[in-house]
């Protein structure tokens, strides 16, 4: 919120994550999902559509255009935005025709008893190091754009949703600008169709990352959205903050005014809070998510964790979804868990018990291909050659990747064949150990609170 009299921006906002999570707009006060599909035992599309009407949402955003799901959605309320996958965008964007069938099969076989509200082309498509599609992305939403008109269908905004590293600079807000490496026609041309059309800037903006990044120097409660005492001061533009959320969206307008555009309003495209994480995952607990998302609705307005249901259907924790309930009714908060603070003990990555063991070999050989040394020491004659396994050699290889390229971003996961433990495997783990744990085998990182 804001304490300096009025605010710069009115904020159209999506809160949307994993398998769901969801999403605000002021215009029309309504509630939404992100439907996310890629998991392992999620509810079946009918399911899914049940739950979200029976939690009252307004709004869906699935991230694709899937047919079953289209169908199921048609004779709802629910407006729904869905999306045009990366790999499509350059096809759409060279050829009309190609735009034409694109929408005529995935808009007007299903509108206007889907109540389809937008198309989003592409997914953080600047988070990636393609310039190709960087290039075609505005040509593609321009094509989108007129098959929709040409079939005098007017009330179908398109967009683009964006992560934040869009931008180069985000702090202080007022310094919010766009990174130099993407050419600026590129931005030029995405402002203006925006502004044109009279769209959205779709942000993806999670505190949760700014602040885990930086628990020292940033607020949690700033994080989750908790106004109260905890202010900054932006000495450029003279506002006041008192959450970072605010401050994440004000670098965003100051950006676009940079380039003259003051007047296309921002959407946030995803948003939310962890409900679980590795061990060294600071803050990532079900009560700061419900006490996130029950902030997040009076405003204007980690990568398995986000959702607000487990694959059963049941709640991981108690939210209402009309926007009615108090802020301050804190009667069904998750008791909290103590993990706002780094850990500060030992921690060692190894294979899972559950390991697919076939799996384990093609994972092994790429930890052991990223070099600086990773797995020197299982070369024969070694100290860590023998006993010669698979899941020795990977529970090295895995431990020796993690502590040599944790900094640089890698994670003890290895699309589940590896965990986190603060047990000492020498010690106690169910699968023999190789003599040269001694020898560092499985290495430990020693957490300090920075």
């Amino acid at each position: 919120m804001y304490t300096k009299e009025g605010k710069m921006k009115a904020v159209f906002a999506f809160y949307l994550s994993c398998l769901l999570s969801f999403s605000y707009a002021l215009s029309s006060n309504k509630i939404g999902i992100n439907y996310g599909r890629l998991g392992d035992n999620l509810p079946s599309p009918y399911q899914s559509i049940e739950l979200l009407t029976s939690m009252k949402v307004g709004h869906v955003k699935l991230y694709d255009a899937n047919p079953e799901v289209l169908k199921l959605l048609s004779g709802t309320n629910l407006h729904v935005s869905i999306m045009v996958p990366n790999e499509q965008i350059s096809a759409i964007a060279s050829n009309q025709t190609q735009a034409d069938q694109w929408v005529d099969q995935n808009v007007l076989t299903y509108y206007p008893t889907t109540k389809i509200r937008f198309v989003l082309v592409g997914n953080e498509i600047f988070s990636s190091n393609d310039l190709k599609l960087w290039l075609d992305l505005v040509p593609a939403m321009k094509n989108i754009k007129t098959s929709l008109t040409g079939h005098n269908v007017h009330n179908i905004k398109v967009g683009t949703p964006l992560a934040m590293d869009v931008l180069e600079s985000t702090f202080p807000p007022s310094s919010g600008k766009f990174r130099s490496d993407i050419p600026i026609q590129v931005i030029l041309s995405l402002m203006k169709f925006l502004n044109g059309t009279k769209s959205f800037f779709f942000i993806d903006a999670y505190t949760y990352f700014a602040w885990s990044d930086n628990p020292t120097n940033i607020s949690l409660d700033s994080a989750l959205l908790k106004d109260g005492n905890v202010t900054y001061v932006d000495t450029e533009s003279g506002l006041n903050y008192t959450n970072l959320l605010d401050q994440m969206l004000d670098s965003v307008h100051f950006a676009m005014r940079k380039l003259g555009f003051d007047n296309v309003r921002i959407a946030i495209s995803e948003t939310g809070w962890p409900h679980a994480g590795d061990i060294d995952q600071t803050g990532a607990n079900a009560y700061n998510a419900e006490t996130y998302i029950r902030n997040l609705k009076p405003g204007a307005g980690t990568e398995r964790h986000w959702g607000l249901l487990n694959n059963n259907g049941r709640p991981i924790y108690e939210v209402d979804l009309t926007g009615t309930s108090p802020v301050n009714n804190d009667t069904h908060l998750t008791e909290s868990i103590n993990n706002n603070k780094p850990y500060k003990g030992k921690i060692w990555c190894v294979v899972a018990s559950d390991a697919n063991l076939a799996a384990l070999e093609p994972a092994l050989d790429f930890a052991c291909r990223q070099g600086n040394g990773t797995c020197d020491e299982l070369a024969p004659g070694k100290g860590c050659y023998e006993p010669v396994s698979v899941v020795d050699h990977a529970s090295y290889a895995f431990s020796s990747y993690w502590a040599k390229f944790r900094s640089d971003g890698a994670s003890c996961y290895f699309n589940g064949l590896a965990v986190q433990t603060i047990t000492d495997p020498s010690k106690s783990w169910i699968m023999p150990i190789p003599k040269c744990v001694n020898l560092k085998m499985v290495q430990w990182i020693l957490l300090l609170e920075s």
